[in-house]
């Protein structure tokens, strides 16, 4: 008996030891290629990048998972115990493993059947993500989450391993992580959340698409409710706070996301900048400290950008903008509609879904156009009526771009503007007035709209619904807008609308011809070179003979005609091309290359005379640039986009200064100034005096009407904007800088001048102001009929008075009459 008992030991032992060897085997074999636990603390979640305002309100997000990573302090205090109700009660209790979890589930399984419940503690689950990314059931893979599990808490704290698995958790519709789902879910950031809101995050992880609080609310009420019991149970919660969470009411709804909706143009400038920025070669070189590089560290960094845009000024430039393109288009005539439409297409159109409010606020829908008479048209909009004058269709000539609008007339016949079947945009009279775009509510003063404001209010199916007929531009344009104090560009609009397919940032990305609004370069140089304010330069025809057998070059004006003697002070308010030639041929093009260059604008700039009428193609911000001299007492400011960048934990990593550089003297700053103050009093920017405040400018035209230009400023702000089809194609008669552009600077002007207190460019010393005859260029006398106050260098006022005699020794004096003679 003994012996059978001794052999039976034996065989047991022997069997344990087999058996022991095994697991070891199988442990050591299991282990073999692991991943190491020290990864984890290196590893990477990714994160939100946030773009800021100047006044820090969030522009928008850059991501690739919407994750925001928070510290446990700086959640509700129940939101971890509401996870680990649910996920891993014994969470601080065990160590990475837990075998009372293992055997629960376990037997769990033998009941049901099924391979339901695995056990796993979040340790596990977070090595499974982070570590192995494996979600396969099999027991080989339990085993290798054991043995890291175990390794990660010999490594991490408690806290930090909670902290990681918060974090990188998926909680349903693209939020990761606690404070993304909060923001998704209550519109409130972790550290705000009740505890009823906290059970129902707590719900989600097991399944968050059949949980879903805004698809399956009646499942997320359910599973709200087991969490808060489990917490109950579990002595997380009091039974008091228990039930004051379950009768708490559920208010499910996002935190506003602002991406891509005002300030696109800017994101999207700035998120360009961002990845050049950051590309690894710049990362090295400035010794950032930063490990991911270009899109990686903008989508996954976590970063916190913060730009100089203004938000004020940025809605301003966007409705100027799409204002003045709007009514540019309009003056072109009408395009026709959206489609045409056969019967059987028609009914299908019918069955869209229309609401009068979609009409309210400046709102357009598209209408079916079913019958046509004379005097206008009726519409169906899904099972609503409307109908348009023909009085609101005058603008709708077939498009000429050799005819004027005035020119053309008004269309008085609505039967040859639509026909039946046509689809065409519509708004309601009274919603804005006729004349406003998409989106761009008028005051309640606008003179334009002399109806009462529409109210989709006791509108019925019987209700036939004013309407104007509308059409989306098709000509696009920029506005680029700098703070002089600051230097930050606080608006940048690149189009009329912004999109994902059309992201081209015209303000940045278009270079095109700045026509006469390349003058003032030529102008600064020739204050350097002899040519004062009250200089007389000759309009008359000029030509330049070609030695290369091609035509001879014969610049005209705008207007066709030639006015002989004139200050250079008109020339420019004016805009005269013969003058603006003549001066700098004997400027010397060399000259006037090297200012431009100076004064901002790049590139190899050839020194030929077409080059002082604008034919050198820059960008609109280009030439914002180059006016901040002429606002800035001669610094040149490189306007800074991005101010400052911070880190996932916002700890600084870089920091912008805008760019300054001396290109002109104060004196030649102030001059300049002058004389583009003249352009806005009583030249062709004669429109922006309703700003009636002290504001210069110059409006530029290419040839055709195919770039319209207007660049403004004040001592506080440059604004450049520019009008033009992407094709280069001809506007059409009259669309100058002037009347294309110019409007659009006011409007905006309009809008942000309030900000602003009035005032002028300071004199700065050196400056003599001198009274002028306009006839002369001398100083005015008793007989002068036209004179005008100028200012000069000092030492360059001319010291003939008009209808003197000369006096001797007085013809050794360069007066202005002399130099157009040369």
């Amino acid at each position: 008996m003994k012996r059978i008992f001794f052999y039976l030991l034996l065989s047991l032992t022997t069997l344990g030891i087999i058996g022991a060897g095994a697991a070891f085997g199988l442990f050591v074999w299991v282990s073999k290629g692991l991943p190491s636990v020290t990864a984890i603390s290196d590893f990477h979640l990714p994160q939100t990048t946030t773009v800021y305002a100047r006044d820090k309100t969030i522009i928008g997000y850059f991501s690739k998972e919407k994750r925001f990573l928070v510290n446990l302090d700086n959640m509700a205090p129940h939101l971890p115990w509401a996870f680990l109700a649910m996920e891993d009660s014994r969470f601080y209790e065990h160590s990475g493993v837990d075998p009372v979890a293992i055997v629960r589930a376990f037997m769990a399984n033998l009941r049901t059947g099924r391979h339901g419940q695995g056990g796993s503690t979040i340790t596990q689950q977070l090595v499974k993500r982070m570590l192995l990314k494996d979600s396969s059931k099999s027991y080989i893979r339990k085993l290798k989450e054991a043995i890291l599990a175990y390794r990660l808490e010999k490594h991490l704290t408690k806290n930090e391993i909670l902290y990681l698995y918060l974090n990188e958790i998926y909680l349903g519709n693209s939020a990761y992580g606690v404070e993304a789902a909060a923001r998704t879910y209550f519109a409130k950031h972790a550290k705000d959340l009740t505890l009823a809101e906290c059970a129902v995050l707590g719900g989600l992880p097991q399944a968050p698409s059949e949980n879903n609080p805004y698809s399956q609310p009646v499942n997320t009420r359910n599973r709200q409710l087991l969490v808060l019991g489990r917490m109950l149970d579990m002595g997380f919660i009091t039974k008091e706070q228990h039930d004051a969470a379950v009768n708490e009411p559920l208010n499910y709804r996002r935190m506003p996301d602002p991406s891509w909706s005002v300030g696109s143009w800017y994101l999207e400038e700035v998120r360009r900048q961002s990845i050049a920025m950051f590309s690894k070669e710049n990362v090295e070189a400035k010794g950032i400290p930063l490990t991911l590089y270009g899109e990686d560290a903008i989508y996954e960094g976590g970063l916190h950008i913060y730009t100089a845009m203004d938000t004020f000024h940025q809605r301003a430039a966007e409705i100027a903008l799409r204002a003045g393109l709007y009514d540019a288009c309009k003056r072109r005539g009408w395009r026709g509609p959206v489609e045409n439409l056969a019967a059987p297409q028609q009914a299908e159109f019918l069955k869209h879904k229309f609401s009068p409010a979609d009409l309210d606020n400046a709102g357009w829908a598209k209408a079916l156009v079913v019958s046509v008479s004379k005097d206008g048209a009726d519409v169906r909009m899904g099972g609503y009526k409307g109908h348009i004058k023909v009085a609101t269709m005058g603008w709708c000539r077939t498009p000429n771009t050799n005819i004027s609008p005035e020119a053309a007339g008004q269309v008085r016949d609505a039967t040859r503007v639509l026909a039946p079947g046509d689809v065409v945009w519509v708004s309601a009279v009274g919603a804005y007035g006729v004349a406003n775009p998409v989106g761009v509510p008028a005051s309640p003063d606008d003179k334009r709209n002399p109806v009462p404001r529409y109210s989709p209010a006791g509108i019925t199916k019987d209700t036939v619904i004013p309407l104007v007929l509308e059409q989306l531009p098709d000509l696009q344009g920029a506005v680029a807008s700098i703070d002089v104090a600051s230097g930050d560009l606080v608006a940048l609009v690149g189009g009329y609308e912004f999109s994902s397919a059309n992201s081209f940032n015209r303000a940045t990305q278009a270079v095109r011809q700045p026509g006469s609004s390349f003058k003032p370069i030529v102008y600064s140089a020739a204050l350097d070179s002899g040519f004062t304010a009250g200089s007389i330069v000759l309009d008359a025809p000029f030509v330049l003979p070609s030695n290369t057998g091609s035509k001879t070059w014969k610049p005209g004006n705008f207007d066709g005609k030639f006015l002989g003697p004139i200050l250079l002070r008109t020339a420019l308010a004016k805009s005269r091309n013969a003058c603006t030639v003549r001066v700098a041929q004997q400027v010397g093009m060399n000259a006037i290359v090297e200012r431009a260059k100076a004064l901002g604008v790049p590139g190899e700039i050839p020194p030929v005379l077409a080059i002082s009428l604008g034919s050198y193609e820059a960008s609109p911000l280009t030439m914002a640039e180059v006016y901040t001299a002429f606002a800035n007492q001669g610094t040149r400011i490189t306007p800074r986009i991005i101010t400052e960048v911070r880190n996932s934990w916002r700890e600084p990593i870089l920091y912008f200064e805008p760019g300054k550089t001396e290109a002109i003297t104060p004196q030649n700053a102030y001059i300049m100034a002058s004389l583009l103050k003249e352009v806005v009093n009583a030249g062709t920017a004669a429109k922006a005096s309703v700003l009636r405040r002290p504001v210069a400018g110059k409006t530029g035209t290419s040839n055709d009407e195919r770039d319209a230009w207007f660049i403004g400023f004040s001592p506080y702000i440059v604004t450049s904007v520019y009008v033009g089809y992407d094709d280069n194609s001809p506007m059409g008669r009259m669309e100058t800088g002037g009347r294309a552009s110019l409007p659009i600077f006011i409007k905006y002007r309009q809008l942000i001048d309030p900000l602003y207190p009035p005032s002028d460019f300071s004199v700065p010393p050196g400056i003599t102001m001198a009274r002028i005859d306009a006839h002369t260029g001398y100083i005015a006398g008793p007989d002068s009929t036209e004179a005008y106050n100028l200012p000069f260098i000092t030492g360059t006022v001319p010291q003939i008075v008009s209808g003197q005699p000369l006096q001797k020794g007085d013809d050794d004096v360069q007066s202005g009459v002399d130099l157009f003679k040369q």
